[in-house]
């Protein structure tokens, strides 16, 4: 699929971690690690589109501003502002249960009537309390009588829609009115396939809140963040659950991978990206979600998750790696986690000079290009302890015993939780939030493992390394 202009009327913002240098011309992404050089023409229609605001007409833009426009949203450097959305909306909301009969009552009656809803029984134990549910708010029904996952009732569903646009959402979550609404106008550009709001864990009615509701609600692995983006393979986010979807129906050739118990929304999304289509993130629009009500539920949906690797890797060689290395921020990782820290330092600077060296022709100065670096190698290593925490967690935990490997492997526990901690201020305290990360991290890889031996494949255990440093210039 071609890389067309965006569409007329578009307006567009700069990604938060953007930076402007060299009077306007150079764009540097902190988010996806790309550095972009306008020309002076390049830099004027860029800051017409930004020009344009939701609340006035945006400009006519020329081709040529058109264009830039979507190789600028292609790189994650700016986000579309897409026209309001006006005259009916040509959708249909399929929900896929099995049993759950309260959730599901809930659900329509905020879902209400304004779109056809098809509810799919997928092998309810109790079929009549979903029925009943149904008639009361004339949703229509499909029963299968053998459960066949999430993928098998989505598809039975698809085959019943006609219209241009179908909503996936789960009996679980309770949307909000408009949310449908909300996400529509981003399908005014023909290249977006899918969009997907914020799935957020519900907060429950009790006065004081347990520790594992207050985890759920600050770690949930439904929740994307808090950030737009587009959505597909290598980027920041990389995928977005079809518990809450709306997506082409003309896009969705051959509907979802039946194959596929879990996954079948990462599986889905990355053939969507692979045939050229676009998927955007909407976290503004957000759809509660409610989180198992136990930790020992918590962690099992965390292991059966883990179980979908190796399956996702057999569909999508090289893309299940635990760990994406990079040379630089690599080594300088290793030698932090390993104790060397005038190594470390040494190393930290010299790549800091390399950045430095490489764009200085862009306008980024010595601080930037020192931030840039320190920032790569935080992340690099939080990225190695925590893939290291989900794979090898228990013989890090004996490895605490031993003298010579008590210091790397407390570093490699601990830096992940530790790091997301600081950078998000979860209602949880350090030392119970750490732990319970270690645990739902562990249960994760638990899955992992288990799916590797299922397949007999070691690749979702073994990191990918890439000749790409971050903060290339394109």
């Amino acid at each position: 699929m071609s890389s067309e202009p965006l569409p007329q009327g578009f307006g567009l913002v700069l990604d938060a971690k953007v930076r402007r240098h060299c009077d306007g011309r150079v764009l540097a992404s902190g988010t996806t690690g790309r550095v972009i050089t306008l020309s002076r023409a390049g830099r004027d229609s860029l800051n017409a589109l930004l020009n344009a605001t939701p609340d006035t007409q945006p400009p006519i833009a020329t081709p040529a501003m058109r264009g830039l426009a979507r190789r600028l949203v292609d790189a994650g450097i700016a986000h579309p502002r897409p026209p309001a959305t006006r005259g009916p909306i040509d959708i249909t909301i399929i929900v896929a249960v099995r049993d759950r009969a309260d959730l599901l009552e809930g659900l329509l009656a905020v879902l209400g009537q304004d779109h056809p809803v098809v509810v799919v029984d997928d092998g309810s134990a109790d079929p009549d309390a979903v029925s009943a549910v149904c008639d009361r708010h004339r949703a229509q029904l499909l029963r299968r009588s053998v459960n066949g996952g999430p993928a098998a009732a989505r598809n039975s569903g698809l085959a019943t829609v006609e219209t241009e646009f179908v909503a996936f959402i789960d009996s679980d979550c309770v949307p909000g009115a408009s949310w449908i609404q909300r996400l529509m106008p981003h399908f005014a550009d023909p290249l977006v396939a899918a969009v997907a709001p914020r799935i957020s864990a519900c907060r429950s009615s009790a006065n004081k809140q347990s520790l594992r509701e207050r985890y759920a609600q600050a770690r949930s692995p439904l929740d994307m963040g808090s950030v737009e983006a587009e959505v597909g393979p290598g980027r920041p986010v990389a995928y977005v659950p079809t518990a809450a979807l709306l997506v082409r129906l003309s896009a969705l050739a051959g509907g979802f991978d039946e194959g596929l118990r879990y996954g079948e929304d990462v599986d889905a999304i990355w053939r969507l990206s692979d045939a050229g289509w676009r998927v955007r993130y909407e976290p503004k629009v957000t759809v509660g979600h409610n989180e198992p009500a136990s930790w020992r539920d918590l962690l099992e949906r965390r292991l059966r998750y883990g179980t979908s690797s190796a399956p996702l890797s057999d569909r999508h060689p090289g893309r299940l790696a635990p760990v994406v290395l990079a040379p630089w921020p690599t080594v300088t990782a290793l030698a932090a986690i390993a104790g060397k820290r005038r190594l470390a330092l040494t190393l930290s600077g010299l790549y800091a000079l390399r950045l430095f060296h490489r764009l200085r022709a862009t306008g980024v100065g010595p601080s930037t290009a020192l931030f840039w670096s320190t920032r790569s190698t935080a992340r690099t290593a939080a990225l190695l302890g925590r893939s290291s925490t989900m794979l090898a967690g228990p013989a890090l935990i004996c490895a605490l015993g031993h003298g010579r490997l008590r210091r790397p492997a407390a570093a490699l526990l601990l830096l992940s939780p530790v790091s997301q901690w600081l950078m998000t201020r979860p209602p949880v305290d350090l030392i119970r939030w750490t732990a319970a990360s270690l645990v739902d991290d562990t249960a994760y890889g638990i899955g992992v493992w288990i799916g590797c031996v299922r397949k007999r494949t070691l690749a979702p255990l073994l990191p990918r390394r890439t000749s790409r440093d971050p903060y290339k210039s394109a």
